[in-house]
């Protein structure tokens, strides 16, 4: 960089090779270097993009950081010491029923790992769903879509009849009678709102913004009762981000009480998925969409299985959603507190599925290309009779596991202890890097652990029912929005 900088307003198109360059690839070196005059020259505008190309990849693995930088600290840092963390290595490995060596972790993986395998295999004869042709390649038979139970359109009518339709203002103000959500609303300052109806202008407001109507609609139809630059007034003074979250949880928290929603569903587990929305194009976080086209961002959702919205983030275009997928359990500060997650193939990679099995939470997401993933064995010496064409050469990584055991734990640590969240560490754990040795830990873990799955998936066909299940609830809330 200082060679760089130092030659920023040279005119000379080459410059004298008096820099190691070892970094590079034989490509770039051959792009970079030109022989001229029986001397190697770099050919400046060449050698200034081969830099800053391995900067920016370096930047994003977590290989090279900016002091002062937000985005592009050093994690490390921001992680607790060993020293901090080994007081509560104890505890925290009891909650989850885990070894507190590291031997013991790793000999606790690759039993559970052989158990798994060794099971599949004896019980593949049986499984009929299971499909591996003479190539060893492997299948699964589609699902068959289960009818409709009889008596459904009878009790549709039913229920129609005898629920009579509300007006979603009146839904607001009923739940805020019963919550008083509204509380967690009101004027920057703390102090109370001036006006003795602040609980109606709240609701209204909550009704354009929540809706979409916007200020301008909205003041239309209340003719008069608030003009839009009151609703926008109340909409930047009296809201904010936590206010909401505060308030959403007591609804959440009070629709949990009932008894009705957990026949919808198993509250322990929750799908998350993400939905694209258009915006306008002067907006730091719209980009252009490869798959969906057109501008816009995506609203992240965490959807539990009884059908309750429990967390939603908004992230740029063109980012992998698998970084956010543990955020939403994380932060999730409601009664309910699920411990799977499903979600499509987005949702999940190797680092994501490592550092979920030692947070406790269960990753079962639903893969489109899953027999194009890797299956890993314990052992070389491992082979099986029936599915070993499905693992390749592929054989676990313990060492690495065992040796970064302790920085392992230093990472959950510090995300339970509200340190980090992990959607900071897996934008640098998610990018191949020969260097970042944590990388490789969790890209070893991870390798475990979604064998385990994968092992699970293919042999049960309940699992792959609830997983579809789960996640078309995610998704028609997507489709909803």
């Amino acid at each position: 960089m200082n060679f760089i900088i130092a030659h920023e307003q040279d005119p000379k198109k080459y410059l004298e090779t008096t820099i190691d360059l070892s970094f590079a690839s034989k490509k770039w070196l051959r792009t970079v270097m030109v022989r001229r005059k029986s001397k190697s020259w770099f050919i400046r505008q060449h050698l200034e993009t081969c830099v800053f190309s391995y900067v920016a990849a370096e930047l994003k693995t977590g290989d090279l950081c900016v002091a002062g930088s937000e985005q592009f600290a050093d994690y490390r840092e921001q992680l607790l010491s060993w020293e901090e963390c080994e007081p509560k290595v104890a505890e925290y490995c009891q909650r989850l029923d885990l070894p507190m060596t590291a031997e013991g972790f790793v000999e606790h993986l690759r039993t559970r790992l052989t158990e798994v395998a060794a099971n599949v295999d004896r019980t593949r004869p049986e499984n009929r769903e299971l499909i591996i042709n003479e190539r060893g390649e492997p299948s699964l038979k589609r699902l068959q879509a289960k009818a409709a139970p009889q008596g459904l359109a009878q009790l549709e009518e039913a229920l129609r009849e005898k629920i009579p339709e509300r007006h979603l203002l009146d839904v607001l103000a009923r739940i805020d009678h019963v919550t008083d959500f509204t509380r967690h609303f009101g004027p920057l300052s703390g102090n109370e709102p001036k006006t003795a109806d602040a609980k109606v202008r709240q609701l209204l407001t909550i009704f354009a913004y929540g809706t979409h109507l916007g200020p301008h609609q909205m003041a239309r139809h209340l003719r008069g009762a608030l003009n839009a630059d009151q609703i926008a007034h109340l909409n930047r003074r009296h809201f904010t981000a936590e206010k909401l979250e505060a308030a959403i949880r007591d609804i959440t928290n009070r629709f949990h009480r009932f008894t009705l929603p957990r026949y919808w569903g198993d509250e322990k587990r929750v799908a998350a998925d993400g939905t694209q929305y258009e915006l306008a194009e002067e907006n730091l976080l719209v980009e252009r969409h490869i798959r969906y086209g057109g501008y816009g961002g995506i609203a992240y959702h965490h959807v539990s299985d009884t059908y309750i919205l429990l967390f939603s983030h908004f992230i740029a275009c063109g980012v992998w959603e698998a970084i956010y997928i543990l955020d939403g359990l994380i932060r999730n500060r409601s009664t309910i507190q699920p411990t799977t997650v499903h979600a499509d193939t987005q949702g999940q990679n190797l680092p994501v599925f490592g550092l979920a099995y030692l947070l406790g939470i269960k990753l079962m997401p639903r893969i489109r290309n899953w027999k194009d993933l890797n299956f890993y064995r314990p052992s070389r010496e491992a082979h099986y009779e029936h599915i070993d064409s499905l693992f390749g050469d592929n054989v676990v990584e313990w060492d690495l596991i065992q040796t970064h055991w302790q920085d392992l734990l230093r990472v959950v640590i510090s995300i339970q202890e509200g340190k980090v969240l992990p959607s900071m560490l897996l934008r640098k754990l998610t990018t191949y890097s020969h260097k970042n040795r944590l990388y490789q830990a969790f890209h070893a873990l991870g390798s475990v652990e979604r064998t385990i799955f994968l092992l699970t998936f293919i042999s049960d066909v309940k699992l792959r029912e609830v997983i579809h299940r789960s996640t078309n609830k995610v998704e028609e809330v997507g489709l909803g929005s």
